[in-house]
């Protein structure tokens, strides 16, 4: 739990309830984690606010609220959750962009409506449809002025029916990358995580035909030659999707800038220990 609650915000666990890894329980981090202090210097900023601030993707997340799955915290005792649903993410993003595309077309009904009845009304009840049709021109001024900020690319189109299941987290993860790089390209965040799983995750790898259990094997010692070669093709994994992830950014250009997205992007890959099978928080890996 120190690993994971520790790990971006650099500071120690409150004492608490819940068992870790060792005969003392704990709680919630003490402190503000790094991305959310990046998002507060950005949201503080009129040039660089966006309307989410930062976005926190999951892969095979459990639901379950307790330091082991938190790695991201507003602040004490403020942990902040990653969304593993990467339809309910698509609908954070853009459910409110449709639901304005369909006021914009009953308007259009609306006003051909009031064209049409206005010549056959009473002085007072004509009166009062103008003011009906001066309500219904300030609507659409305003989504006129929300679409002048369009989409700088349309939504991904996500596979329908892919369940947060085990087998399903290799094309879970490319959705929920393809929505963060979406997500940066059209301005909704200037920060976001990507989170695989949690600490003692417990993942099955069996889409690169391991059968047991990647906590498990993470905790075989070094000596284990058929558990190293397994760690070594999960952890090959990792950093092909960090590779992925990487390529998307570099294929996509910067709005209204020069080179790419990769250009004006900084990626932090880390893991919430050293060593599994010693529980160090020594040589914690940090690639930027």
């Amino acid at each position: 739990m120190r690993g994971m609650s520790c790990l971006l915000t650099g500071i120690e666990l409150f004492p608490g309830n819940i068992q870790g890894g060792s005969h003392t329980p704990a709680g919630w981090a003490k402190g503000i984690s790094i991305d959310r202090e990046l998002n507060n210097h950005f949201q503080a900023k009129k040039e660089t606010r966006t309307q989410f601030g930062a976005l926190h993707f999951g892969v095979g997340v459990t639901d379950r609220a307790d330091p082991w799955t938190r790695m991201s915290y507003d602040g004490p005792n403020q942990p902040v959750a990653p969304i593993d649903d990467p339809y309910q993410i698509y609908r954070k993003l853009y459910g409110d962009r449709r639901e304005r595309q369909s006021v914009r077309g009953i308007l259009d009904d609306v006003r051909t409506d009031l064209a049409q009845i206005a010549p056959r009304l009473a002085p007072d009840d004509r009166r009062i449809l103008e003011r009906h049709a001066e309500l219904v021109r300030r609507m659409e001024t305003d989504l006129a002025s929300d679409n002048a900020a369009s989409l700088q690319a349309p939504p991904p189109e996500l596979p329908a029916g892919v369940a947060n299941q085990n087998d399903n987290l290799p094309t879970l993860a490319r959705m929920q990358a393809d929505m963060l790089v979406n997500a940066f390209v059209n301005d909704f965040a200037r920060v976001a995580t990507l989170q695989f799983t949690k600490s003692v995750g417990q993942a099955r790898m069996n889409w690169l035909e391991i059968e047991k259990g990647h906590h498990s094997l993470s905790h075989e010692p070094d000596g284990n030659a058929a558990a190293v070669r397994d760690l070594t093709k999960i952890n090959t994994w990792f950093a092909q999707e960090v590779a992925s992830l990487a390529k998307k950014l570099a294929d996509t250009p910067e709005p209204g800038g020069q080179g790419s997205l990769l250009d004006n992007t900084l990626i932090l890959w880390t893991n919430e220990l050293g060593k599994g099978n010693s529980y160090t928080l020594n040589d914690v890996p940090f690639v930027l």
